[in-house]
């Protein structure tokens, strides 16, 4: 029986690969006050400690407030490069080799900040090459649609969707992978996003919806049915629905779980509450990620020590989780069986090293 300490500090060396994180929910404090200095707009606050203060969320509308208020700050391609670029040095201090970032253009160019569809890409790709080049990380880019803002009342408007299936497509040759959808669920179901999806789809992109996470089962029916979901992006309201977990488990689709995330926005009051562990032992495909881990004072380590402290996974079970994601990806198969190969080995050094 490995000892917890030695766990933890496993958790926080080995290799891993994350599949649900938003670019910008990934800022972290000491950017966000530089870009804030940069542009001269005031923050409600000025400090990094006052900062942490203010990102505990009252409920999901004052999370998305937050949210909104932190991609004002972004207003220019250095500042799309910037935030890329030190994403790229977060993933080297966690140990984590590839990641599958989201990332919503539509908010950028809707909030009327002279921004062109062309700017976001210069910036992110900029930064994406210069985090591989000095961090020896890679970043692919799922994009993602605000359903919200697809939907005028309860009226679909394409409003949204339409011009982020344009960029996704456009900008394979630059790191995206997928196709998302985010947002809050309540009033915006996945179903009369089929058509976006589906153009996607056939342009050679992958669909990766958020579902199941404020809304129940019929929402991961409706990105499974209407979306073509391949990965489900939280998903932990399935647990609601036995049929549903059985065609999970079935299927062996990829869950994009975030504990953490799914605590400080309260669809679970605790992680005694939280059903990561009856998902992973009813043999559903479980990755763990961050989501927005400044915003919710986590990370993608802390999220596996949360794994061994809270659901009693041991090193094994570690190494599951982080091969799933890598496995999960949208990388080649070749890249996978190689990094699989590089990720066993390291594994079983750090086993030597530490436990």
């Amino acid at each position: 029986m490995y000892q917890t300490t030695a766990l933890h500090a496993f958790a926080v060396a080995m290799p891993k690969v994350e599949l649900h994180v938003h670019l910008e929910g990934a800022i972290q404090p000491g950017t966000v006050l530089e870009l804030a200095r940069r542009h001269s707009i005031k923050l409600p606050v000025e400090s990094e400690a006052s900062l942490r203060k203010w990102y505990q969320f009252r409920d999901f509308r004052h999370f998305i407030e937050i949210y909104l208020t932190i991609q004002n700050l972004l207003r220019s391609p250095a500042d799309f490069e910037l935030i890329t670029y030190d994403f790229g040095r977060e993933m080297r201090r966690h140990n984590t080799r590839y990641a599958e970032a989201t990332f919503t253009p539509f908010t950028h160019i809707w909030q009327d900040k002279g921004l062109t569809a062309d700017d976001l890409i210069d910036g992110l790709e900029a930064g994406r090459q210069k985090a591989k080049r000095d961090f020896g990380v890679e970043i692919a880019w799922v994009l993602d649609i605000p359903r919200n803002l697809s939907f005028d009342g309860e009226d679909y408007t394409g409003f949204a969707s339409d011009p982020t299936v344009e960029m996704a497509l456009a900008w394979q040759d630059r790191g995206v992978v997928a196709l998302g959808l985010g947002g809050n669920e309540v009033g915006a179901p996945p179903e009369p996003f089929a058509h976006a999806f589906a153009a996607a789809h056939d342009g050679g992109l992958h669909s990766v919806p958020h579902a199941g996470e404020t809304v129940g089962p019929a929402s991961v029916w409706g990105a499974l049915r209407a979306l073509g979901a391949e990965r489900i992006g939280h998903g932990v309201r399935a647990i609601e629905d036995p049929e549903l977990i059985d065609y999970l488990v079935e299927h062996q689709i990829p869950l994009e779980v975030n504990p953490t995330s799914n605590i400080r926005l309260g669809v679970y009051p605790g992680y005694e509450q939280h059903p990561l562990r009856r998902l992973w032992d009813a043999g559903a495909y479980v990755t763990v990620n961050s989501d927005d881990p400044p915003l919710f004072n986590t990370t993608l380590s802390q999220e596996y020590r949360v794994l061994i402290d809270h659901f009693g996974f041991d090193a094994a079970m570690l190494e599951q989780i982080s091969l799933n994601a890598l496995q999960a990806s949208f990388l080649l198969d070749e890249r996978k069986t190689e990094m699989a190969s590089e990720f066993r080995a390291e594994f079983a050094r750090l086993r030597a090293q530490l436990l």
